[in-house]
């Protein structure tokens, strides 16, 4: 029996989920798994952060995926000399009308791409933030809900450094999943060494509809976790915060984004309930980059996977539910 028959009462949409997820493979060769937890962060009403060294398909994944729901679309080159005017919008003075008025920046949009978004100043980033968590913009005491569904897709470079500005705790826990392409695999890079030219994400013909993608969110939020699920969540988030090699563990926003992720997750795959598998899955690219290695580890390692291994150590010392 497919697993998607187990789903009671599935929306049309999510018969659909599959065709998003061939058309996605089209544009990242190889990564299966990378294209089925963009979704759920999608799916699970988060924002998505992707890190990884240039040429390995960040910006052309993070289109594809926008492109894939009939919905706007605008993308956002971040520089150093951006200004958090140049995000939000700006209050102009019209002449006709003798009074000011809100002109709306790219950020009110369904899915705004911030592209190498640790080039702008501190001050730029922190204007993502209030979108990011409230759905909303406040501009001189007046606050402009944000366009639903809303997703912030970010890239970053984590190898470069010259120019660049690391973004801070508090505008890493806005993102739910942090993923990281890698190099593809020998087969499917030949697959891209055949092609006569580079995919175009932006051809990508929409699957879902912005209806869709809301029903299948509120969809999301009602497959069943086991109690023994969200035990496993808090035992591995106390793990984080416990854990000697951390400075920092897990907030409470973040064993927030595991369950929601793990929902989500189920949803795709055909099921009304969530796994042991779906959290063990995702608590690598929910939890990573919200821990923060002490200076010891940090220096010892010098890597950025340095978080990612000991949740995986984390991951093997709690007892998986039955």
């Amino acid at each position: 029996m497919n697993l998607r028959d187990t789903v009671e009462a599935p929306p049309a949409a999510l018969q659909r989920v599959g065709d998003v997820e061939a058309a996605l493979a089209l544009a990242i060769r190889g990564k299966p798994e990378i294209i089925r937890l963009s979704l759920a962060c999608l799916l699970a009403k988060g924002h998505l952060l992707i890190e990884d060294v240039p040429g390995v398909g960040k910006t052309t994944l993070a289109q594809a995926l926008a492109c894939s729901v009939d919905c706007q679309f605008l993308r956002l080159q971040f520089t150093s000399d951006m200004l958090p005017s140049d995000v939000l919008g700006v209050t102009v003075y019209n002449a006709h009308t003798q009074g000011f008025e809100f002109k709306r920046g790219p950020i009110f949009t369904n899915f705004l791409l911030a592209d190498e978004i640790n080039r702008a100043t501190p001050k730029t980033q922190s204007a993502l933030l209030e979108a990011m968590n409230e759905r909303q913009v406040t501009i001189d005491g007046v606050s402009y809900p944000m366009a639903r569904p809303f997703m912030v897709i970010a890239t970053q470079n984590p190898v470069e450094h010259h120019g660049a500005y690391p973004l801070p705790e508090s505008q890493l826990d806005r993102f739910l999943l942090r993923l990281r392409i890698g190099y593809p695999d020998p087969s499917s890079e030949r697959q891209i060494l055949r092609q006569t030219e580079s995919y175009a994400a932006g051809a990508l013909e929409p699957v879902l509809s912005a209806e869709d993608v809301l029903h299948l969110q509120e969809h999301a939020r009602s497959v069943r976790v086991d109690d023994s699920i969200l035990d496993y969540i808090m035992a591995i988030v106390e793990k984080t915060r416990l854990h000697e090699s951390l400075a920092l563990g897990v907030s409470p926003r973040g064993a927030q984004g595991l369950y929601r992720a793990a929902q989500a997750l189920a949803l795709i795959e055909g099921r009304d309930y969530a796994i042991p598998d779906d959290v063990k899955r995702l608590a690598i690219p929910v939890f990573a980059h919200r821990v923060v290695v002490n200076t010891r580890v940090a220096l010892a390692q010098r890597g950025s996977d340095a978080g990612d291994q000991i949740l995986r150590d984390i991951l093997d010392l709690v007892d998986i539910p039955l």
